[in-house]
This record gives structure tokens, C-alpha cells and sequence, in this order.
């Protein structure tokens, strides 16, 4: 069975047919898992949030991010950064089936300045989204990088688009975590509770040098990390 997996894995892999197929199951499934985890006591209202801070930049981590698309109010409406890699054009489907608009792209490690992987472009494409004034959602750390360590993309975005990065962390209290993942990815169960917290909003000026950057990007990181370990806390019960 793995045998022919490997080789039938590729051509699936290909297969638009396919791909849509697997993205409304997955979204399919992404509600129902939302749906049969009520919130907790604690866990933060995002209606607020939206009215004060919209339109902002909400920032996720890698690997905690998968529930992102159902918690948003569907008449809120947003943009997600997805790479332009192969293995994000299924989670890009998924996330268009659950109401998100689609920017294909990278955040970049170098901030604005790095044009590899389309970084420039998709800055530039989510700064027009916000100026449109409509909301955008961007995962913070670099892919394959040090997670749980904001990249300066997003505080790249937050200079040039004048708007605060609000951190944002899910949590449920049944779940499977992908050890041998580099971001130790997290699958979210049904059948438990669940819970969501707002960081600390954090704004960058227009002239923001190379230090202010990376204190705000320090600062991503710690608002974000904190947020998650305020998530797990309470779906965890202590």
C-alpha cells in the first residue's frame, strides 16, 4: 500500500479535480470541528476587536493556524497570504472555500526587500487590500524557519500599510500534534472546547529604521506566543 501510494500521490497531486475534491471535504470538515467546540469562559469575542482595529493585519503562527479560516464572521470579509508553493495550494483552496480571498505570495525574510517567491508582490497586493479597507491574515513566522519567531514581512506590511498586526491564537482542547513537523503542526479535534485570544495590537511607525523593526518584530513574537499560551490554557482547564 505505501508503494503505490508514492506512486499515484504525484499524479493526484496534479489533478485539479482531485485537489477540489480534497478542499471542500477538508473545509467540510474545518466547520464541523468549529461548530462541536464551543468557546470557553475567558475565550475573546472577535466583533470588537474587528469594529476598533479594522482593517487590520491578523497574525497566526505556522502549525496552530488551521481553524484561522472558521473563526472568522463570515460577513467580515478578509485576505489570507498563502505561499506559492506546491504544499500550500491545497490549504489556499480550502481557505477560498471558507470565505477567505487569496493572495499568493511570500511574507519574506528579508521584509519588502526580498522579491524572491513573489515577497514584494504580495506585500504590495495586501497593502491594497487594506487600503480597500478590508482585513488581511498572514502567517507571522517563515516556513521551514524558527517557528514561533515572527519574520519581518509582517512588520514590513504593518510600516508601510499605517495598520496594527493583531496577534490571534486558536486553540481546542482535543487535538493530535504532528511531532516530527517542523512547527509542530496541530489537528484540531472534534468533540471538545475551544478557545480564542487577541495579543496586544502592535503598530509600527512609517519610519521605522532597521532596530525599530526588529523590536517590533520581538514584539510580534512575544504578543503572539503569549496569546497562544493564554489559548491552551484555558481549553486545558488550568
Amino acid at each position: 500500500m505505501k508503494g503505490l501510494w508514492r506512486r499515484i500521490r504525484k499524479p493526484l497531486a496534479k489533478s485539479r479535480f482531485v485537489k477540489q475534491a480534497l478542499a471542500t471535504v477538508m473545509a467540510g470538515a474545518i466547520r464541523f470541528i468549529n461548530r462541536t467546540n464551543p468557546r470557553v469562559a475567558g475565550s475573546h469575542d472577535l466583533q470588537p476587536a474587528i469594529a476598533e482595529y479594522s482593517p487590520a493585519i491578523a497574525a497566526l503562527w505556522h502549525g496552530q493556524h488551521l481553524m484561522g479560516p472558521a473563526i472568522n464572521p463570515r460577513k467580515h470579509r478578509i485576505v489570507a497570504l498563502f505561499s506559492r508553493s506546491a504544499d500550500a495550494e491545497l490549504n489556499a483552496l480550502v481557505a477560498e472555500k471558507l470565505g477567505f480571498g487569496i493572495v499568493r505570495g511570500s511574507g519574506g525574510r528579508k521584509g519588502e526587500r526580498d522579491s524572491r517567491k513573489g515577497g514584494a508582490s504580495a506585500l504590495i497586493a495586501l497593502k491594497k487590500t487594506i487600503d480597500r479597507g478590508c482585513n488581511v491574515a498572514m502567517i507571522a513566522d517563515i516556513p521551514h524557519g524558527t517557528p514561533r519567531q515572527a519574520g519581518l514581512g509582517i512588520v514590513t506590511l504593518a510600516r508601510i500599510s499605517g495598520r496594527p498586526i493583531v496577534p490571534v491564537a486558536i486553540a481546542t482542547s482535543r487535538r493530535k500534534v504532528l511531532e516530527k513537523t517542523w512547527d509542530k503542526t496541530t489537528i484540531n479535534l472534534p468533540f471538545g472546547r475551544s478557545a480564542v485570544i487577541l495579543g496586544e495590537p502592535i503598530h509600527v511607525d512609517a519610519d521605522a529604521d532597521e532596530a525599530l523593526m526588529e523590536e517590533k518584530r520581538q514584539q510580534v513574537t512575544a504578543s503572539l506566543n503569549e496569546a497562544t499560551r493564554q489559548a491552551y490554557l484555558l481549553v486545558d482547564g488550568h
